[in-house]
């Protein structure tokens, strides 16, 4: 029996609580899409349950935490609130499922492909680009709802649209990125808005429910930011160097997709030209020929070990302001715990 972390233990707690919400809210909005047409009503339940499949839920459950880190409490407007970001989140899933053509999330078929297979491929992308918006839209519908004061909703509106232009404008540069090598720098122009783009909102988001002190909420505003490139570069790493065990599904799919995380931006940076000759060779675009060669090569020229660096630095930043807020010990442990995790996992990769 696997042992579960401080932190895992929590997301279960809450991430129940949340999925209790966003049941009843999903079945409520599958049977006005059933009485509108048999398609729709479908539609909206393969939504439910690509929504339903084994995910940590993170966002919604770091917003509730946040929330009682500053009022001791949970309490139905929170949980309302939790599951309209559940579904912000699962929209932006929906989509980058399609642009990177991918066919499994959580090792069920993705929304485009469950209607390509049914269709044909332009009926099963254009689908999922309406799916996603429905997400987005029904998403805002349970944070108007939700039955927090008019004010707070809408500056956390603005913040979460805000975040969501964000997340796409990311998207592009990511997508770019699959057809030229950038630097550093800007490497981070494209991640500032792509997983520290949520944390920003989750824990901002809230800090203002709460009615936490303008300070604290730039100091979460902040650490967000922090969590989200430490997590980011894991994430990213974990692609590469995890097993398929441990992954879910065969590692190497970034690579293979060109896309350039920022082990692999330092890897052009650092690596010598017998080194990116070798590289290029065994990531042909189409077939990944040696997946430990890649391997040893962004480790042996130190590309592996700066992003991790990288990572740490972010952990340790993310800290830092997260001890400066006034939130409560259990939601400063449940922050720190996960963090700890996030940097410690990076040892396991060589």
């Amino acid at each position: 029996m696997k042992l579960l972390h401080s932190w895992e233990r929590t997301l279960d707690e809450y991430g129940s609580l949340v999925e209790d919400r966003l049941s009843n809210f999903l079945g409520n909005e599958t049977e006005k899409a059933v009485k509108y047409h048999s398609l729709i009503g479908r539609v909206y339940k393969d939504l439910s349950d690509y929504m339903f499949r084994a995910g940590k839920r993170l966002a919604s459950c770091s917003v509730i935490l946040t929330y009682k880190g500053f009022t001791n409490r949970i309490d139905d407007r929170i949980l309302n609130f939790s599951i309209g970001l559940e579904l912000y989140r699962h929209a932006i899933l929906v989509h980058d499922d399609l642009v990177d053509k991918d066919e499994l999330r959580r090792g069920f078929q993705t929304i485009h492909k469950i209607y390509s297979e049914e269709y044909d491929s332009r009926f099963g992308n254009g689908l999922a680009v309406f799916a996603g918006n429905i997400l987005s839209a029904i998403g805002q519908k349970a944070l108007c709802i939700s039955g927090f004061e008019p004010e707070k909703i809408v500056r956390i509106l603005n913040m979460v649209n805000d975040g969501y232009q964000a997340v796409n404008e990311s998207q592009i540069l990511d997508l770019l990125f699959e057809y030229k090598i950038p630097d550093v720098d800007e490497w981070y122009t494209m991640a500032s808005k792509r997983a520290a783009s949520l944390f920003r909102v989750a824990l901002s988001a809230g800090a203002i429910l709460a009615n936490a002190s303008e300070r604290d909420i730039e100091l979460l505003n902040e650490a967000g930011s922090h969590i989200g490139y430490s997590f980011d570069i894991q994430d990213d790493i974990i692609d590469l160097f995890a097993s398929e065990e441990q992954y879910g599904r065969k590692p190497g799919g970034d690579v293979l997709k060109q896309k350039k995380p920022l082990h692999i931006v330092y890897m052009y940076k650092m690596a010598n030209q017998e080194q990116l000759g070798t590289f290029e060779t065994v990531v042909n675009g189409k077939t990944l020929k040696d997946l430990t060669v890649a391997r040893k090569i962004v480790s042996d020229c130190g590309a592996l070990e700066a992003a991790k660096d990288r990572s740490r630095e972010h952990a340790e930043s993310a800290k830092r302001l997260l001890a400066q807020t006034a939130m409560n010990s259990e939601t400063k442990d449940f922050f720190t715990s996960f963090i700890d995790y996030v940097e410690s996992s990076l040892d396991w990769y060589e």
